[in-house]
């Protein structure tokens, strides 16, 4: 079997971007923090992932495969840390879904380091796509392009079990937060 093409994300793959992270967040710690009410999930989680597609679309700096099966939301080093990821307020919810995603908007971008970095915001595949290593190989499209710049890369996961598949892929622990929910934030250095 090959591996499907990666392509950078235009605006017509919203759709498809938007529908693999929110299956692939369901379970999610933070996404689940934010987001707590199986109901409204679906509906929260699009608008959040939808939000952080929008900022990000006309940087060339969101990778997919297989359709969207699996993406990568990076954000280049220009404008960041805050300025890259948008407000959160940017979406409707109601107030008490957005002052949990102010709340944890700010403590990342407080938390993330000063120097420029490539930042992968989001790392996600379908679960029907999973175990095909898609999510490797998007992941490596902006690893390459901070490589090609000499910068590091960032990411934060709240997922226990990815820090030890991030360890694999080169990334090393740089600092934790306990709140809202245990995060890891990780670095991988230029290479």
């Amino acid at each position: 079997m090959t591996t499907p093409e990666i392509t950078i994300a235009t605006p017509a793959d919203r759709e498809a971007v938007v529908d693999c992270l929110v299956a692939a967040f369901v379970k999610d710690p933070i996404l689940r923090h934010l987001f707590p009410d199986d109901d409204t999930y679906p509906r929260y989680a699009a608008t959040f992932f939808g939000n952080l597609f929008d900022k990000r679309v006309h940087l060339s700096s969101i990778w997919t495969i297989g359709g969207g099966a699996s993406v990568a939301l990076w954000d280049p080093p220009a404008g960041q840390p805050a300025a890259a990821h948008g407000s959160p307020t940017d979406a409707p919810y109601p107030a008490d879904v957005r002052a949990r995603v102010q709340g944890y908007d700010d403590t990342m971008h407080a938390a993330l380091p000063t120097y420029p970095f490539w930042y992968l915001g989001v790392l996600g595949t379908h679960p029907d796509s999973a175990g095909r290593g898609w999510g490797r190989a998007v992941m490596r499209a902006g690893l390459d392009r901070a490589a090609a710049e000499g910068l590091p890369a960032i990411l934060e996961t709240s997922n226990p079990g990815n820090v030890d598949l991030y360890r694999r892929a080169g990334w090393e622990v740089l600092g934790t937060l306990s709140e809202p929910v245990p995060t890891w934030i990780m670095q991988q250095p230029p290479r």
